[in-house]
């Protein structure tokens, strides 16, 4: 049997750069919607979509155009419901609109679903320009896995990738589960990434 080794877990340091993001159909609104900027109908701009799609790539992206001309809010569905966290979002809406500064804020599901408490808050966020990032397609599955694998410094060919693409779940959750898994099995065994090993972590459920 291989040896195997407990791997040391060092920090992720994920790329936010224009650069490292993979545009795709499923992104591609929202992505205009940064490009587009100022010239937006209001003063924020919303973008939803599941957890692990890109959400905070596009805020850091939209961040790096406009520096001090706006702030970007990152899964803000954790304010709803807090009504002091609620009024904050509120009071920097409103400076946003009396300064001619801008709001990006994402959330997983849109501010229509949301159980926002302060109205005011809820119909300026319902009103708001809004774009939403979709489940992912092949192409963003590749794309996410790929930049996932290069922030981890992993070395994969295109034969494993195109192993992968029909085998695994089409969600940005277990793209980012099997990345994790593959990283973990590959440092501790001291392996490439093959397609041996990628059979083994895609039979973990867990990781899927």
């Amino acid at each position: 049997m291989p040896s195997t080794q407990i791997p040391i877990p060092f920090p992720i340091a994920e790329s936010y750069t224009r650069d490292s993001f993979m545009p795709s159909p499923c992104n591609e609104d929202a992505l205009a919607w940064i490009d587009r900027w100022p010239d937006w109908p209001s003063p924020a701009l919303v973008i939803h979509g599941p957890k692990g799609c890109g959400k905070t790539h596009l805020l850091h992206i939209w961040k790096d155009i406009v520096g001090e001309q706006g702030i970007a809010i990152d899964n803000s569905a954790d304010i709803f419901g807090n009504k002091d966290a609620e009024e904050g979002l509120f009071h920097a809406y409103n400076l946003a609109k009396e300064n001619g500064t801008y709001l990006m804020i994402s959330m997983e599901h849109s501010p229509a679903v949301q159980d926002i408490q302060l109205p005011d808050l809820a119909s300026r966020l319902r009103a708001s320009a809004q774009a939403s990032v979709h489940e992912p397609d092949d192409i963003a599955i590749q794309s996410v896995m790929i930049k996932l694998m290069h922030d981890r410094q992993m070395k994969i060919t295109p034969e494993v990738v195109n192993f992968i693409l029909p085998r695994i779940e089409r969600s940005y959750t277990a793209v980012r589960h099997l990345v994790e898994g593959l990283d973990i099995a590959s440092l501790s065994e001291k392996r490439a990434i093959t397609i041996p090993l990628v059979k083994t972590i895609i039979k973990e459920p867990e990781l899927l």
